[in-house]
C-alpha cells in the first residue's frame, strides 16, 4: 500500500510524521507532496527517514493507493482539477478540508472512495481527535486501513453524516482554540496578580491536564467535579457564581455553534455564500 499526502502544512507533516513512526509503511510507500519548490528543498534537507518528498504530482499520484488531501478549502478546485485525469477508480482519498462535501469530492476527483474527516491541533503530539465519514463505496478492509492511519495521530470516531463533520468542527476541530483562550484568560488573571510569566503558565497547564486526568479516569460528569471542588460559599462557588453572572455557559455554546455554522457555510458554492451575505 501507498500513501500520499498533499499538502506540507501543518496538519500534512504531522500525518506524515505519526503515519511514519507508527511503523504501517516503508519511508518508500509514505509519500508527501507540496507545489512549493521552497517546502520541499527544506523537506529534503531534512532527510526525514519516514517518507519520500515530491515536487511533481505526476511522479507520486498514480502510484498512490491512499491520498490525504491536507491543503486550505480554498484550495480544493484548482488542486482538484489537476487530479483528476491522474485518478482512478480504486483509489482512496481522505479529505480534511473544512466544509467541502464528498459529494463535491467524488465529482471533483472522478472517484468514488472518498472519505472526509476532521482532524484537530492536538494530533501534532499524538492527542488528535479525528471524526470521519467514508462514503458507501469503502470496503470493510477499507475502512480498517483508514482508521489505523487516523489513528496514528491519536482516537477517531466515525460518524453517520455530514452534519455531524460539520458539527465535530465547532467542537474537536476548532476546540483547542477555545481551551487556549481560557487558559490565556487564566494565566493574564495569574500575571496580575503578581507571578512571573513562566509560573503563570505552570500553574495553569498543570491545573488543566490535572483536570483532564481526573475526568478521564473516572466516570463523574463535569458537572459532578465542580460540585466536588466547590464548597457553599468557599472560593470555587465566588469564581463559578461569576461565570453564570456574565452567561460564560451560553456564550461558549454559541461560539461552537458559530464554527459549526461557518463550517456548513464553506461548503457551499461560493455563489451562494454571497447571496446570503
Amino acid at each position: 500500500m501507498k500513501v500520499l499526502v498533499i499538502g506540507a502544512g501543518n496538519m500534512g507533516l504531522t500525518y506524515g510524521a505519526s503515519i511514519g513512526q507508527s511503523g504501517y509503511l516503508d519511508k518508500e510507500d509514505l509519500m508527501i507532496y507540496d507545489k512549493s519548490t521552497e517546502v520541499v528543498e527544506k523537506l529534503r534537507e531534512k532527510n526525514n527517514p519516514n517518507y519520500e518528498v515530491y515536487d511533481d504530482l505526476e511522479e507520486c499520484l498514480p502510484i498512490s493507493d491512499i491520498i490525504f488531501i491536507a491543503v486550505k478549502p480554498y484550495h480544493n478546485d484548482a488542486l482538484m482539477e489537476e487530479m483528476k485525469p491522474m485518478m482512478n477508480d480504486q483509489q482512496l482519498a481522505i479529505s480534511i478540508m473544512a466544509g467541502v462535501t464528498i459529494e463535491t469530492i467524488q465529482a471533483g476527483l472522478g472517484i468514488q472512495k472518498v472519505v472526509r474527516a476532521m482532524p484537530n491541533l492536538p494530533a501534532q503530539v499524538g492527542k488528535g481527535m479525528t471524526s470521519y465519514l467514508a462514503a458507501p463505496e469503502i470496503s470493510r478492509i477499507e475502512l480498517w486501513m483508514v482508521e489505523d492511519l487516523l489513528n496514528s495521530t491519536g482516537k477517531s470516531v466515525r460518524v453517520d453524516s455530514e452534519k455531524f463533520i460539520d458539527a465535530s468542527t465547532g467542537i474537536s476541530g476548532s476546540g483547542p482554540a477555545y481551551v487556549f483562550y481560557f487558559m490565556e484568560s487564566m494565566m493574564e488573571a495569574a500575571r496580575n496578580m503578581g507571578f512571573s510569566d513562566n509560573d503563570s503558565k505552570v500553574l495553569v497547564s498543570q491545573t488543566f491536564e490535572g483536570a483532564i486526568e481526573l475526568f478521564n479516569k473516572n466516570k463523574l460528569s463535569p458537572k459532578g467535579w465542580m460540585k466536588r471542588v466547590a464548597s457553599k460559599g468557599g472560593t470555587t462557588q465566588a469564581a463559578l457564581d461569576s461565570f453564570d453572572d456574565n452567561n460564560v455557559h451560553n456564550l461558549i455554546r454559541e461560539a461552537a455553534y458559530a464554527a459549526f455554522n461557518r463550517a456548513i457555510e464553506l461548503g457551499k458554492p461560493e455563489e451562494e455564500v454571497e447571496l446570503e451575505k
